[in-house]
């Protein structure tokens, strides 16, 4: 809720050190004399800009009283920072679409606010505070549930409607109106760093001379070296490097070790990674180069700028950036809040709809990643818990794992810590640290998990030999709840900490689950029910909503049938186009089954895509349920009932032998 504290009210008149016009004076009573003894405007900004610093100012219309401030400052030079702030008109078009009019007079009419001071400052002030208490609950409902989301739903309002000062409204997350604009940057979101590094990259020891380092660069026209120390760090010599060398030391540099002249330690990105980020870390730090390291942590190559940029665009920092740098929860909201923007982007620029969903996945790890990180320093500066106890492993599962998760997402993770036993002291540290990253997550925008598949609840939070016990039991019980929690184990990916921790226990459960045909029959028994949301007649059996739930009529049973048959022969991956190519090479599908369902998960995720970007631009709560007759055409539909239907023949192969 939202209350007025009256102990920090602030009310002023201002003298403009001009004549007040008598139509000025006819509406808001205010005449040359009110104002002869009030303060001049440097006076009034110098005392106002201490008291919203770091505030979020709400108003009607708010950017262009923002506005006004900004000139006035410039003209009597104050020093002025525009604060973030929120505009009820556009936060009323997001709860209430289809109002006639949204200004304050329809908007109190609407929620029930009286202002009894009409054109007075302090009475349009209180009339707003009050209007924007009551959208508050109209919001939540909406599905906007973070600053940084009424923010970026502000902006596509204020887009959609055609409201001309929506760029003005600096507290946004975009920079500029050209920051929403991919262009030759959509690439970056679809690249992965492995398809533009140099492998194997190239390395010397430390001792080596400048001189033959110099003249290996020139040879293989490299533009970077990594330089193995004694001690087992790596680190980096680049071209700019031996010519700063040479530059400070002269010809004596040559003869110098290039020990003397490297980068250490060397900043790495995972292979997986897509383009994007590694651009966005590199333009953070001010790098030209990074080290490409393998899901094990060795280096396995080199990225340069000249690699990344070849074809790329600025706006690709859009999401590369923003999240690394993230300091508080209020940072990574802003950084998450972008993610709809650039999905709608790159579906205009006709990108796959299971590229995005990849793309959106890395978000949802990325933060999970920087939520964790910022967690962990906040306790180590704490003295009542200080550092981890043990070596531990932040990992997350479900959809973010599998690369599929789309706009509507929620939290799945989980940790483990180093030992074979469980440990209280450090599973106690590890309750602390998920249960701060995850009220982190849930501030930035990204909620709790509804069935409590998190890091801060014990089931979620083992030691090496607890996860070992416990998808061992899962395995040999198999009992209704069980099978959902392996099941989501299956698809676990490693985000921070030691992920050798965790790849062992990944891989060791799909061995157990393939030589254990009980649980795989038991879990395919868990699809024994489905069946396809389509009537006889071809239509679509729709709910009261008219939509029809697109997860479990299609999603589901396909990701679901594939990570079971890939547990039964044994084929340990992740993503389900990953699990579809595993199978045909294992000879457990042909390749024309292999295509279908691969066609059906592509379609089924690209109309569930579609009618989120529509209702995240439309302030509706985003949902896996979809409005055939709004959102989709004719051969959409046939083709998402086609879909929907192959989803049926993926159970069928998955069940085989169940029975």
């Amino acid at each position: 809720g939202a209350a007025v504290i009256d102990a920090d009210a602030f009310e002023t008149l201002v003298n403009p050190g001009a004549p007040i016009p008598e139509r000025s004076t006819a509406v808001h009573g205010i005449d040359d004399d009110a104002v002869r003894d009030a303060p001049t405007a440097a006076e009034m900004l110098t005392t106002l800009t201490p008291l919203i610093d770091g505030r979020v100012v709400v108003g009607h219309t708010i950017s262009y009283d923002l506005a006004i401030l900004e000139r006035e400052a410039e003209i009597v030079g104050v020093p002025w920072t525009r604060p973030s702030a929120l505009d009820v008109r556009l936060l009323a078009r997001i709860a209430a679409p289809t109002l006639a009019d949204y200004s304050l007079d329809s908007l109190c009419e609407w929620l029930g606010v009286e202002n009894v001071r009409r054109h007075s400052a302090m009475g349009d002030a209180r009339a707003t505070q009050a209007v924007f208490a009551a959208l508050l609950p109209r919001m939540r409902e909406k599905g906007v549930r973070t600053l940084a989301e009424a923010e970026a739903l502000s902006v596509r309002i204020a887009e959609r409607a055609g409201v001309g000062d929506f760029i003005e409204i600096e507290a946004t997350p975009f920079e500029t109106p050209d920051a929403l604009t991919l262009g030759g940057a959509a690439a970056a979101y679809t690249t992965r760093v492995r398809d533009v590094m140099s492998k194997p990259p190239l390395r010397l020891p430390e001792e080596t001379p400048l001189r033959d380092a110099a003249t290996t660069l020139m040879e293989t026209r490299a533009s970077s070296i990594f330089v193995d120390g004694a001690d087992g760090t790596v680190g980096i010599l680049t071209e700019r490097d031996v010519l700063r060398a040479v530059a400070t030391d002269d010809a004596a540099a040559l003869d110098a070790p290039v020990a003397r002249y490297r980068q250490a330690p060397l900043l790495t990105i995972l292979d997986d990674a897509f383009a994007y980020r590694a651009i966005g870390r590199m333009s953070r730090l001010n790098l030209r180069h990074l080290g490409v390291r393998d899901g094990h942590g060795r280096v396995v190559g080199a990225v340069s700028a000249r690699d990344l940029l070849r074809d790329q665009a600025n706006g690709a920092l859009m999401l590369g950036n923003e999240t690394d740098s993230a300091e508080d929860a209020a940072a990574l909201g802003r950084a998450w809040s972008k993610t709809p923007v650039v999905a709608q982007r790159l579906a205009s620029d006709g990108v796959d709809a299971r590229e995005i969903a990849e793309v959106i996945s890395a978000e949802i790890r990325m933060l999970t990643r920087r939520a964790a990180e910022l967690a962990e320093a906040e306790m180590r500066a704490d003295p009542a818990w200080g550092p981890p106890p043990k070596p531990y492993a932040v990992f997350v599962l479900g959809s973010a794992g599998r690369g599929e998760s789309l706009l509507a997402a929620d939290q799945d993770n989980a940790v483990v810590y180093a030992g074979e036993d469980d440990d209280e002291a450090a599973d106690r540290w590890c309750a602390e640290l998920g249960a701060r990253f995850a009220d982190m997550l849930d501030a930035a925008g990204v909620p709790l998990c509804d069935g409590g598949v998190m890091a801060r609840t014990p089931e979620w939070r083992k030691s090496e030999g607890g996860w070992r016990t416990t998808v061992a039991d899962w395995l040999k019980r198999h009992r209704p709840q069980d099978l959902l929690n392996v099941d989501i184990f299956f698809d676990s990916a490693v985000v921070h900490g030691d992920a050798a921790l965790i790849d062992g226990l990944w891989r060791d459960a799909y061995a157990q689950g393939a030589e254990t045909p009980a649980f795989t029959r038991a879990l395919s028994e868990t699809l024994a029910g489905w069946r396809a949301p389509v009537g006889s007649f071809g239509g679509f059996r729709l709910g009261a909503d008219d939509r029809v739930d697109c997860k479990k009529g299609g999603l589901m049973p396909i990701f679901t049938a594939v990570r079971i048959l890939a547990i039964k022969h044994n084929l340990p991956a992740r993503s389900t186009p990953a699990r579809l190519d595993a199978l045909v090479e294992a000879d457990a599908i042909s390749a024309q089954q292999r295509d279908r369902i691969d066609d059906a998960h592509r379609v089924v995720l690209r109309m569930m895509l579609r009618q989120q970007i529509a209702d995240a631009a439309a302030g509706i709560r985003l949902s896996p349920r979809v409005a055939p007759a709004l959102t989709l055409t004719k051969p959409e539909r046939k083709a998402l009932r086609a879909a929907m239907e192959t989803a049926g023949d993926a159970v069928d192969l998955a069940r085989e032998g169940a029975v």
